[in-house]
């Protein structure tokens, strides 16, 4: 441990970028997207070049060796080990250098691949190597690994899009391999290491041009094959060498031009045989991507929410796989002359009719979506068993595909296991992965024996058997095997000439640890997920709460910058710590021993859990359904049971109790705002920032819809109970008196609910209790609302609110508090105001007299829970009922209030960041006459302080145009 803190203490005093050594920060850094797990020395983030260089000779002064890192993605843990960790995606990352007229761009390492094409976009370019990672991959990791995408029949490998790479050496030496045929402009070191192992691929030319697979997808070993041309590229050799060779710190990428028009054909098929014999013939109409989606995906697709929609639509009947096939160009009619041409083809082979065409983009971006999410839809497998990458992406040549899939099928058989299958057709490069249980020594075992017999198979065909993903640990020690002892020795020359003294990612690629090694495994021996004596939710859906925590597969969907919901701290900070993975990885560590006694309810686990707005974005956007918003709840359960309550939280837990007499003192409590010493004490004392105006107190919403008898509840689909939650209740309250007069205009009747405990205290849902983990008074507080409302909505009326979080909390948190006697009756009986509304349009049922807005324009901002609920075509589809209004949706992710999180004092910068990645931006553009409609109270709030600009409910609109009516 002395070796470690000096070796921290030298880091920290030579690096401006961060230095972390702390235990839950090295747990985050243990893992990337595959089964291992191997706990680094320590985690630095450099902030430019200097800093890589401190590091490189600092660690080697320590003997330490040193692992780049881009966005943790990798299948076959190429980016962990027992070392150093340069997280270069947080900092060093951006364009350095653009061309459009020559299409080169130059870019640091740590670019995420979708932030390049959305900066080269408004030139009609893009970085054309597209993996289903795109979201948050790196352009550094993508060297690495020589990733493919979809398109690669089209735009070929990584290798094939790199001109130039600049970097360092294992001793911080700079260098630049250069261009072309000379040497010219290489340091005498580089070019010395070049021209000894050109040499070293000419002495090994026939094995290279014998051995070397005949496949597209070929990504194993080391890329000696690009030294044998007459004119080589000197860095393509750097290009899948998986950072054990040297560390990049630019790249210069040619560029493609973005085709006009893309048109997708989905290809139906009974059987998966009759899928791959057919992929052949389907290449041969030159589309641009052939993509597989299997039985798997099709059958647990339909069950997440994110994706039942879009697999409604491409899908005709129930076909037991899909092939999804692309041409892309500039000719739209052209292009549709070959869907056309496709269809034929398929009819051809005994499938007519079994085409459907997917023209439009706004429909082609969701079918892609779910193809890009196949591993996450697979791995939302509950329970233990898992599909499990370690023969992940192994290549035949299309005339074997279809043998080799059912020889591969059979060796799962063999060892009493199925495996999912998915990914690039086009080029015999199908993502396979057989459901083992690595929590058990049988798991491991199989895998080996599936490992070993698959290498066979894929020899046999004339395989590759790493396509794509690259060797890390799971495949490196199939490299002799598949290259045999000459080159392989041939690869360790290439390693010792860049190091020699084996400092960077050892034992990748050439002298491999064992791809079976437990203790390399994330799920190592004695690994026990040892959960809290009595959790305060119902985990029994997940099989525990351990089992949920375990559903993160690390692939890094949280770490999308762009669209979704998901991960808006994370989009703020770029800091592992604040994102889904970063957290469940945490609470695995922790609730498995790993990270010390007490970790669950340390004071660190609750600052990785600080930063999350509970917003819910995982819950939908998160394929394999990590629910971090409902882990935060149990976490903060058991840390408060601990540590006690601050006054700030108690405060905002009880405020739903208090409420009516606070309202009566609206005049005395709003001078907070007034007066800035009033502010300075609040923040001081209670720690509501001084910079955060507060929500004015208002007189308390009056029901003037009459008490009702439950038996007074006709049942004929027009009964409703309003429920005033308390933020609108007693801050908004014109909101719920306008819902009151579109209900009654629509027709409704509308009913008046009092509960039989508690006094006269109106109903609540409990959120604000479980903001701070009060579980206990959460549950009293449901159980209190459910048996108030339990009667009208048995006799057929719907409870309807205005506050997406308290309403959503009867689909979502109330199932996780109280047995199902408790909350079934009123499953699909609460909705929000919208839902109730956009249903009962569309169905005919009602009609809203409103007038002509004329073109005035509603700038629509989603709330969290909206989104998470798939609630947000609701609000489209009322607000476009409003006769003349142009509604234009908001791209934002979660606008940074989230309850109270916003108004802490701690919070107050990263709220404001978040709402300045897009919300308050687009509302800055909008007109001044333009409307600014959010349903969220937070919502409002933040929109108001950041841009002075009022945001309103969508009942107010449909209110103001029923009076204009």
């Amino acid at each position: 441990m002395t070796r470690q803190r000096d070796l921290e203490t030298a880091l920290g005093r030579e690096m401006e970028g961060e230095v972390r050594f702390d235990s839950f920060t090295r747990g985050r850094y243990a893992t990337d997207a595959s089964i291992y797990q191997v706990m680094p020395k320590g985690v630095v983030f450099p902030k430019h070049e200097a800093d890589i260089q401190a590091a490189l000779a600092i660690a080697a002064a320590h003997d330490v060796p040193v692992i780049a890192r881009g966005g943790g993605t990798s299948q076959n843990g190429q980016p962990i080990g027992n070392g150093l960790i340069l997280d270069m995606s947080r900092h060093f990352n951006g364009v350095t250098d653009y061309d459009p007229a020559s299409r080169t761009v130059r870019v640091r390492p740590g670019t995420v691949l979708n932030t390049l094409n959305d900066f080269l976009r408004k030139d009609g370019l893009f970085f054309p190597v597209e993996p289903s990672t795109a979201s948050r991959c790196t352009i550094g990791g993508m060297c690495g690994n020589n990733s493919s995408g979809a398109r690669s029949l089209r735009f070929g490998k990584t290798v094939d899009n790199v001109l130039a790479m600049d970097g360092m050496f294992h001793d911080g030496e700079r260098f630049s391999p250069g261009m072309g045929p000379s040497f010219e402009g290489m340091s005498p070191r580089m070019r010395g290491i070049m021209e000894r192992l050109t040499a070293l691929a000419q002495l090994h030319r026939t094995d290279i041009e014998t051995i070397f697979p005949k496949v597209q997808r070929r990504v194993g070993g080391y890329n000696l094959d690009e030294l044998l041309p007459e004119q080589p590229n000197y860095s393509h050799l750097l290009v899948g060498s998986e950072g054990t060779l040297a560390l990049t710190t630019g790249v210069t990428l040619k560029l493609s031009t973005l085709p006009r028009h893309r048109v997708m054909g989905v290809c139906h098929f009974p059987g998966f045989r009759q899928a791959m014999e057919t992929t052949r013939h389907i290449v041969a109409l030159d589309p641009v991507a052939v993509e597989l989606v299997d039985n798997n995906v099709l059958v647990l697709g339909a069950d997440i929410p994110l994706f039942v929609k879009t697999l409604g639509d491409i899908t005709r009947g129930t076909p037991n796989c899909l092939l999804l096939v692309e041409f892309a160009g500039d000719d739209l009619d052209a292009l549709k002359r070959d869907l056309k041409r496709l269809d034929q083809c398929m009819s051809d082979h005994g499938f007519p009719d079994a085409v459907v065409e997917v023209i439009e983009p706004a429909r082609q971006k969701p079918v892609w979506e779910v193809r890009e999410a196949c591993l996450n839809i697979m791995m939302s497998m509950k329970g233990d068993g898992k599909p499990v990458s370690f023969i992940e992406d192994c290549a035949v040549p299309l005339e074997h595909l279809a043998d080799y899939t059912d020889a591969v099928t059979d060796v799962f058989a063999k060892h009493g296991t199925v495996g999912t299958w998915y990914a690039h057709a086009s080029v015999g490069c199908l993502h396979v992965r057989p459901i083992l249980n690595m929590k058990e020594e049988d798991g491991v075992r199989k895998m080996r024996a599936i490992a070993e017999e698959t290498a066979d198979l894929v020899r046999k065909y004339k395989g590759s058997f790493s396509g794509e993903h690259g060797d890390g640990i799971s495949r490196s020690e199939f490299v002799e095997p598949m290259f045999g002892a000459k080159l392989t020795r041939a690869f360790e020359t290439v390693k010792d000439e860049f190091d020699p003294q084996n400092r960077l990612n050892p034992n990748k690629i050439v002298r491999p640890l064992k791809m079976d090694d437990r203790s390399l495994m994330r799920f190592m021996p004695g690994y026990a997920a040892t959960e809290p004596h009595k959790t305060a939710l119902d985990w029994s859906d997940w099989g525990g709460f351990g089992s949920a925590v375990e559903m993160c597969n690390n692939n890094g969907t949280c770490r999308k910058l762009a669209g979704g919901t998901m991960c808006p701290s994370y989009r703020a900070t770029l800091d592992e710590q604040h994102l889904t993975r970063g957290r469940a990885n945490s609470l695995r560590l922790a609730i498995s021993g790993q990270l010390g006694p007490d970790a669950f309810t340390s004071r660190d686990m609750k600052e990785t859990l600080d930063l999350c707005v509970s917003c819910k974005g995982c819950k939908r956007d998160c394929p394999t359904g990590v629910d971090m918003a409902r882990m935060k709840i149990e976490f903060l359960h058991h840390y408060h049971a601990k540590h006690g309550l601050p006054l700030r939280e108690r405060l905002i837990a009880h405020l739903p109790r208090y409420a009516r007499y606070a309202s009566w003192l609206a005049p005395l409590l709003n001078l907070r705002d007034r007066i800035p010493l009033l502010a300075r004490l609040s923040e001081r004392m209670i720690g509501f920032s001084a910079q955060r105006s507060l929500p004015k107190w208002r007189r308390p919403w009056k029901e003037t819809n009459r008490i009702a008898r439950p038996e007074d509840v006709l049942g004929d689909g027009r009964d409703l109970v309003l429920f005033g939650d308390t933020f609108n209740r007693y801050f908004e309250p014109e909101n719920l008196d306008a819902a009151m007069r579109v209900l009654i205009a629509a027709g409704y009747r509308l009913h008046r609910v009092q509960p039989t405990s508690g006094g006269s205290r109106p109903m609540c849902c409990g959120r604000t209790y479980l903001a701070s983990g009060q579980t206990d008074a959460a549950r009293l507080e449901a159980k209190r609302t459910l048996d108030a409302l339990r009667p009208f909505v048995e006799r057929g009326a719907r409870v309807i609110g205005l506050e997406p979080s308290c309403i959503m909390g009867f689909r979502d948190e109330m199932t996780a508090l109280l047995p199902a006697s408790d909350t079934g009756f009123i499953q699909g009986k609460a909705l929000l105001f919208e839902e109730i509304l956009a249903a009962d349009l569309r169905a005919g049922l009602i009609d809203i007299p409103l007038a002509d807005q004329g073109g005035r324009v509603a700038h629509l901002h989603g709330h969290c829970h909206q989104k998470a609920f798939a609630a947000m075509g609701s609000v489209e589809t009322v607000l476009r009922s409003v006769p003349g209004l142009d509604v234009k949706v908001i791209e934002s992710s979660c606008c940074g209030m989230s309850g109270a999180f916003g108004y802490a004092t701690e919070n107050i910068e990263v709220s404001k960041k978040m709402a300045e990645l897009s919300l308050l931006p687009a509302v800055r553009k909008a007109g001044a006459e333009d409307l600014i409609v959010a349903d969220g109270t937070s919502c409002r709030h933040q929109i108001h302080d950041g841009t002075g600009r009022d945001a309103i409910h969508v009942a107010l609109v449909l209110d103001q145009a029923l009076r204009k009516g």
